[in-house]
């Protein structure tokens, strides 16, 4: 029985990648990054969000100082929102009633705007990054099985994520430092409760140490 601390039969399991790691950063767009952004207000707990965002940083130039696959995740939609249709309920509801991730909301903000090189997802129009994408292609196109998985939110985008990446057969770690919920609360039940079901979590620093020592 696998048990909170993402151990089998009480034996702790210590973290460890496969043969080539990624880090897939979701949503680090200005509806949630900028001052303005109509996402931004939804995170109740400031410190949690202003630290996530910090760290995030420090995550994205240690894996672009060590040469990690870097994947950005984003939401961009059709003016109208045809790819959603109509639903009552739901994300599929709440971001066209909101106008959320189309113009400017669906900018990637400094300094997690992409560089050369490294992949953009295209095609999401759901809750986890590979909902409608071409994520899982790209992947298995060039045989990245372990997955660094940071962003917004936590209780939703990123645990989405996280649910389908190992369903599919990958190794999912969430950063638990460089990702962020609307509260604390959210925050605590994701990582005690749900995560060791799906995969493990880490630090930022320990993912970036741990990736060192991997480095020929």
């Amino acid at each position: 029985m696998l048990n909170k601390t993402g151990s089998i039969g009480g034996t702790e399991c210590a973290l460890q990648f496969g043969k080539k790691t990624a880090l897939v950063l979701i949503e680090y767009q200005d509806e949630w990054l900028a001052p303005g952004g109509k996402l931004n207000a939804l995170m109740q707990d400031r410190s949690q969000f202003t630290d996530a965002t910090l760290t995030s940083q420090r995550l994205i130039a240690g894996a672009r100082a060590q040469g990690l696959p870097i994947i950005h995740v984003g939401l961009k939609f059709n003016v109208g929102y045809p790819e959603l249709g109509k639903a009552q309920y739901g994300l599929r509801e709440a971001i066209p009633r909101v106008g959320t991730f189309v113009g400017t909301g669906a900018t990637f903000t400094p300094p997690f705007t992409p560089q050369t090189g490294e992949f953009v997802v295209s095609g999401r129009n759901g809750a986890s990054a590979f909902a409608s994408s071409n994520l899982d292609s790209y992947l298995r196109n060039q045989g990245i099985d372990t997955l660094l998985i940071a962003g917004f939110a936590l209780h939703v985008c990123v645990e989405s994520t996280l649910r389908q990446a190992h369903d599919l057969g990958y190794t999912a770690i969430v950063v638990s430092d460089a990702t962020a919920a609307f509260t604390p609360e959210q925050r605590a039940h994701v990582l005690s409760d749900v995560v060791h079901h799906y995969g493990t979590s880490t630090s930022a620093d320990a993912a970036l140490s741990q990736l060192r020592g991997l480095t020929p």
